[in-house]
């Protein structure tokens, strides 16, 4: 597990300058501080940084073959890595470490780009082909790792996360209002945008070739999942879901290092530590605790299923003062904005896990895979709100949005009854329609535009969701758009900014895969949600901790103290019109929303939080003192930002 950044003058072939290198990789020394490593080579130049998990004496990168024909740089880990090696050493390649990441290698000289679809891991991967004079940057299946690259005048810059590209660079980059906009409406930035003009991430899947002059990119992924000839029946899916979730989680223990779980009070992380103590154990166990108002809420159950389960439980304290308090830092670790209140326990856990360990596992993944959100219902359901007459559609629409708050409801209404299946999927993915979120910005601020941007990003997807019913060609989108971009995103962020290595067995390929084969009615089944994978829950986990409330990872904590604090301080935030915020927004429709959710009106506290933490990222990127990648700006303020070549 590491940090990857480097630099390929692709066009001019003109020497890349080793400070510049050397500057990259070590502003990203937090993803790897056990060691550093450069290949410096004409036009080329690759820097890694490293934290030891396998092979801790000879895992030492960059590394290469014994010819030095092949060069690689790689953050993650490949969990079939010892298969692969066993294949390749048939083929008479001869290995000089224990490494994953020199599987990579020969692998690379055995099958040439299609290694990436033999590799069952996360991986973020660079590959200098010597004799070829290509580089090849690859971003694994499910996204669990990023890649971050820019283009500019015939160079090619990269690294784990953008702030190698910022170092790299004398010019700060302009902030990309599109990517604003979709941040506002999703919460995230969809691949391949971020919320810098000119950077970009590669999308889950997909590989950026630079060679003879130009850059391409490719998806190396092409899984298209196929129902199964004969459909499951209940006990054959169970034991072969059982099956994999076995495997997946003794592949995702092996390491050198020790091991830990980040436990919720939930179904996910309990049936993960029952499964990792089927394999060794007794395992630490971190939680989050929020002070004695919220006791009997997620750390009493987390605490339950530790006790349970044979667990060493360790308990982190956080309070609603602290989390306003260290906000501004999570948006800086995050370096771009996410407005998910899980980024604060992810934070706080990740700090406290490191103390003890290198790797910790987490459950994230059956929500997406088995339908676990109130949205998959809806999706699940759909049809029959399409099936009824117009006229009953639209008489129950205006009852809907007639009443106050309630607006996951009013959002399923106004998205639910569209006929496009990709724009149908995308209003279900919104916190409001694209008018609204285009109504909040300043006029001239954003270009002339469709307002289905995540739609024509997934368009190249559809060939995969050909053949799955609706609500599997949802979760297939949830497994390359939102969960990458938004989910595993800040967990690699947060978990690495303390230099912890966090594992997500659930998405082992194989799994996914399977899953993704499996019929509606195997995963929301009389409006139970999650049922196979409640199933398998039931040989593990006690009745009493089966029958739980889904809490989250501490969204209704930390929601019920950003509802507070919208009474109070951050309420401040959207109320001056001083605030950076407002150098792209109009502050009037701004400020009827927080009047509306304020008054009890409506419940916009996910769009609020959403506006606070672009505010809270402006003014972090606008602060000299800060890691700072941009120039912030107010309405009334001398100092300047740049949007998309535009000065406010």
């Amino acid at each position: 597990m590491c940090g990857i950044a480097g630099q390929f003058n692709f066009q001019r072939h003109e020497p890349v300058e080793r400070e510049a290198i050397v500057r990259m990789a070590r502003s990203i020394a937090h993803r790897g501080p056990d060691d550093e490593g450069f290949f410096i080579s004409g036009p080329v130049g690759l820097g890694f940084r490293r934290l030891s998990i396998i092979d801790i004496a000879g895992g030492h990168q960059p590394m290469s073959d014994a010819d030095e024909t092949v060069w690689v740089i790689f953050n993650g880990e490949i969990y079939n890595y010892r298969e692969l090696r066993a294949e390749l050493r048939s083929k008479r390649h001869q290995f000089r470490t224990n490494s994953d990441t020199e599987v990579i290698v020969h692998g690379y000289k055995e099958w040439g780009t299609e290694v990436f679809n033999r590799l069952n891991g996360m991986f973020g991967v660079a590959i200098w082909d010597v004799q070829k004079e290509r580089l090849i940057l690859a971003r694994d299946a499910m996204g669990i790792k990023l890649i971050y690259y820019k283009i500019h005048n015939g160079t090619l810059t990269f690294g784990s996360e953008i702030r190698p590209i910022l170092a790299a660079q004398n010019s700060r980059p302009d902030v990309d209002p599109i990517a604003l906009n979709l941040f506002l409406r999703f919460r995230y930035t969809p691949s391949p945008l971020t919320i810098f003009q000119g950077i970009r991430k590669l999308a889950p899947g997909t590989m950026l070739i630079a060679e003879k002059g130009q850059c391409r990119e490719e998806r190396w992924y092409n899984f298209v999942p196929t129902p199964f000839a004969t459909p499951r029946k209940d006990k054959e899916a169970v034991e072969e879901l059982l099956y994999l979730y076995k495997h997946a989680v003794r592949r995702h223990l092996l390491s050198d290092v020790p091991v830990g779980i980040l436990l919720s009070g939930g179904l996910d992380s309990g049936l993960l530590l029952a499964l990792m103590n089927e394999q060794d154990g007794p395992w630490p166990a971190y939680t989050i605790s929020y002070g004695e108002s919220f006791e009997d809420d997620e750390l009493t159950d987390a605490a339950e299923t530790a006790a349970l389960l044979g667990a060493r439980h360790i308990s982190v304290k956080l309070d609603q003062t602290e989390f306003e308090r260290t906000l501004p830092k999570i948006v800086e670790c995050l370096e771009e904005p996410v407005a998910t209140s899980s980024i604060v326990p992810m934070y706080f856990v990740s700090r406290r896990a490191r103390q003890d360990v290198k790797v910790a596992l987490i459950g994230q993944g059956p929500d997406e895979l088995f339908g676990g959100y109130k949205r998959h219902l809806g999706i699940h359901y759909g049809s029959w709100w399409r099936g009824l007459p117009a006229g009953l559609r639209s008489m129950a629409g205006f009852a809907v949005n007639r009443l106050p708050r309630n607006e996951m409801l009013k959002r399923g209404v106004r998205s639910l009854g569209s006929q496009d299946r990709l724009k149908r999927y995308q209003d279900v993915f919104s916190l409001a329609p694209a008018e609204m979120i285009d109504g909040l910005f300043r006029d001239d601020i954003l270009p002339q535009r469709n307002g289905h941007e995540l739609v024509d990003y997934w368009r190249e997807l559809l060939p995969q969701i050909e053949h799955t019913d609706e609500l599997g060609g949802f979760q297939l989108l949830e497994v390359r758009s939102s969960l990458p971009d938004e989910l595993l995103m800040y967990a690699d962020k947060l978990s690495m900014a303390h230099s912890l290595e966090v594992r997500v067995p659930y998405l082992d390929r194989t799994l996914v895969e399977y899953v993704q084969q499996l019929g509606a009615n195997l995963k929301v089944r009389k409006g139970t949600r999650k049922w196979l994978h409640r199933q398998v829950c039931r040989s593990y986990l006690s009745p009493r901790i089966l029958k739980r409330k889904k809490r989250g990872f501490a969204a209704n904590v930390v929601d019920q103290w950003f509802h507070s604090s919208l009474n109070g301080g951050l309420s401040e935030v959207l109320l001056d019109e001083s605030s950076f915020v407002f150098g792209l927004l109009d502050p009037k429709p701004v400020r009827r929303l927080l009047e509306g959710h304020q008054s009890g009106r409506q419940d916009n506290h996910k769009l609020l939080f959403s506006l606070v933490m672009m505010e809270q990222w402006l003014r972090g990127a606008r602060s000299p003192a800060s890691a700072a990648y941009i120039c912030g700006t107010a309405s009334n303020s001398s100092d300047s930002i740049g949007i998309s070549g535009k000065t406010q």
